[in-house]
This record gives structure tokens, sequence and C-alpha cells, in this order.
């Protein structure tokens, strides 16, 4: 299983990623193990995700989602996660 997810920091920076393991994905976000954008930013928040069951999908909806427009990515996250909460809670038991 591949994950394409969004996250998000408290001011609503977004990053778009990909993984096969969301759990160690995470993990390595939320204590900024891996330096870059998303630590220099504090984008931890996972407001978003999708999975899919090749990594050639996962990659290639990852750079579709890439490609929109703020107010896309924004509207794709508010259809299902109206609240911004931070399904890491939920789905991984952060």
């Amino acid at each position: 299983m591949y994950y394409v997810y969004i996250l998000a920091s408290k001011t609503k920076v977004l990053y778009v990623g990909v993984t096969g393991d969301m759990v160690r994905r995470m993990h390595q976000h939320r204590n900024r193990l891996v330096s870059g954008f998303a630590s220099r930013y504090s984008v931890n928040l996972l407001v978003h995700v999708e999975t899919c069951t090749s990594s050639i999908d996962a990659i290639r909806r990852e750079k579709q989602l890439k490609g929109w427009v703020r107010r896309r990515k924004v509207a794709l996250i508010e259809a299902g996660n109206p609240g911004w909460r931070d399904l890491a809670e939920d789905c991984l038991g952060s």
C-alpha cells in the first residue's frame, strides 16, 4: 500500500508527499528528522491522505496534486476534513 498525503502547518502552509510507510514518514515529519521544506516550515499535521495500490499510481497522484493551485488543494482538504483536524491521530494512533 502507498499513500499520497497533504500536511499542513498551523498557519496552513501545505506540503504534498508520497510514502510506502505512513507511520515512519509521519514520525520523520513530526520529529523533523529530514531537513527540507516541511521541517523548515513546521508542516506536520496530516490533513488529507489517499491510498494507492502501486508506487507508480501514488507518484502520479502526488505529481498531480503538486501541480494544483493552492485553492484546489484547500478544496480537496475541506471536502473530506472541513475542520483541518490532524488525521494522524485517527489513522496512526499518534
